[in-house]
């Protein structure tokens, strides 16, 4: 068995567990230089948290472990195609790539579907089913907000 499937087989065992617990069927490993530096399970159930998704709590906790918010160098094994908020989360941490064992096709006959988020993400603002609204606004007689955090950074730097 090669390392791609034995991490995702990993991530199938701690969906199987969690769906044996009452918790939806996912689960995600994130791996740094071949070794397991973090694992997840689906939350949202126990936490009522609509982002405990098992990619989501296993960044969480790579990022503790790691002390650091940038998770460049590691992969993510799933059960299950991530969802648009998990794969953004991915990206913004710097993850190098993600591998998942289940499709949205697989998932949609039992509801575990992400593909009509994905679909309607595609769309121009105008045309989702969310209200997305760009309304300028700023703090009377306050600095701007970003220029006063780079100001601030660079202070720090």
């Amino acid at each position: 068995m090669d390392n791609e499937t034995h991490f995702l087989c990993e991530a199938i065992e701690l969906a199987r567990t969690n769906s044996q617990n009452g918790g939806r069927p996912f689960g995600a490993v994130v791996v740094k230089d071949g070794e397991v530096i973090a694992t997840g399970v689906n939350e949202i159930l126990t936490t009522n948290d609509p982002t405990a998704h098992a990619e989501m709590t296993a960044l969480r906790l790579a990022s503790q472990k790691l002390k650091s918010p940038n998770l460049q160098g590691c992969t993510v094994y799933t059960s299950g195609h991530p969802c648009p908020m998990c794969m953004a989360a991915m990206r913004l941490a710097g993850v190098k790539a993600v591998s998942y064992a289940y499709s949205n096709d697989d998932g949609a006959p039992f509801g575990l579907s992400t593909a009509a988020i994905y679909e309607d993400l595609a769309k121009p603002f105008a045309e989702q089913s969310m209200t997305i609204r760009y309304v300028r606004t700023r703090l009377e007689n306050q600095p701007d907000l970003y220029a006063d955090w780079k100001r601030r950074q660079d202070k720090r730097s």
